[in-house]
């Protein structure tokens, strides 16, 4: 079951969530390095049908670019700017539409009995129009339960992957 945390100050916040995934850390390491194996468990990738997706850069791992569009999910792109093989990835997240924002978002996987220990981390500054919105939603309940059902996606594209191999 993932569990949590969440901080928020004035005017940033960070919103983690970690599940233990039964499979080894390269297994878990390889779903999350490919933004073309997101569409199997990422959980925003289903919300919008009309969804334009596209792909530019290196394949996955570092220089990896992928950007979204639809109505129902926005728009934005994500960058892989760092990645230790197979315990971290480091991801540059950036929203356009409805509202713009840069939310460095963070993947570790931690070997531990039973499985990789995998921690999801998204951070921002909340300004601007953003910081209006701050003050009536709280970004942990608006993004803590897609990252939740994030991990539970991600623990069946493993599994789904294993069976495959």
């Amino acid at each position: 079951m993932p569990c949590g945390a969440y901080t928020e100050g004035m005017s940033t916040f960070s919103v983690t969530r970690n599940a233990l995934i039964p499979a080894k850390p390269e297994d878990v390491y390889r779903q999350v390095i490919d933004f073309h194996k997101w569409t199997a468990w990422s959980p925003w990738e289903n919300v919008d049908p009309k969804l334009q997706r596209k792909y530019s850069g290196n394949d996955s791992g570092v220089g990896a670019h992928y950007e979204w569009a639809g109505k129902k999910a926005g728009s934005g792109s994500m960058h892989i700017d760092d990645a230790v093989s197979p315990n971290k990835i480091n991801i540059d997240l950036r929203f356009t539409k409805p509202m713009k924002a840069v939310n460095p978002t963070v993947f570790t996987f931690t070997p531990e009995a039973g499985g990789t220990r995998v921690t999801w981390t998204m951070t921002g500054e909340t300004k601007g129009l953003g910081r209006v919105f701050a003050l009536f939603m709280n970004m942990d309940k608006m993004v803590g339960k897609d990252f939740e059902k994030g991990l539970i996606g991600l623990t069946n594209a493993v599994a789904a992957d294993k069976s495959e191999s």
